[in-house]
């Protein structure tokens, strides 16, 4: 049987990608903390895509991954970014570019309504909200910990802002039938 507990962190401090510790409430654990949650939340609304969603369930899994990429990095302590890889534990401006182009598909395919949209036009596109507001609370921190001098590169940043957008985008995408929120959209 493999244990998965080691009881370091029962001083309440967790260790980072090749080395160092923080405390469990650091801004640093809060962010990619956050982007876990979102994950999860992720998982949540690819389970609830029905067979005609088969390319939002994969654009999900691929924003799943992805975030894992962007907490990988942010796991990692500056002073050991030198360590980590592009597109596998450091986001890139190439990743970001995927997501704008996923936000503008997804955003071709709907009319918003002039007004804010509340959340709850059925439970996919809800639960793709929940895990829009984790990412944002983590790109939040990670905004201090770029005020602090905490970041490496500023591009986490921008990938984590983009995958906000991407999951809202998404979740108008999954209530466009919703009548009282939008007039309907083209399939194409």
């Amino acid at each position: 049987m493999v244990k998965i507990y080691t009881k370091k962190g029962d001083d309440g401090s967790t260790s980072l990608w090749y080395g160092g510790r923080v405390p469990k409430h650091h801004g640093r654990t809060e962010a990619y903390g956050s982007l876990d949650e979102a994950c999860s939340e992720l998982g949540v609304a690819r389970a609830l895509c029905g067979p005609d969603e088969a390319e939002l369930a994969a654009d999900v899994l691929r924003l799943q991954d992805d975030l894992f990429v962007a907490g990988a990095e942010l796991a990692t302590a500056p002073e050991a970014a030198g360590r980590l890889e592009d597109g596998v534990s450091r986001t890139t401006e190439a990743m970001v570019a995927e997501l704008e182009r996923l936000i503008d598909r997804y955003m071709a395919e709907v009319n918003l309504p002039p007004k804010f949209v509340i959340p709850g036009g059925n439970q996919l596109s809800a639960q793709l909200d929940v895990a829009r507001t984790s990412i944002r609370r983590a790109e939040r921190h990670i905004s201090a910990l770029a005020e602090a001098g905490e970041l490496s590169s500023e591009i986490v940043i921008h990938f984590v802002n983009r995958a906000s957008d991407l999951a809202y985008a998404m979740a108008r995408f999954a209530d466009v039938d919703d009548p009282a929120l939008f007039e309907g959209r083209g399939k194409s």
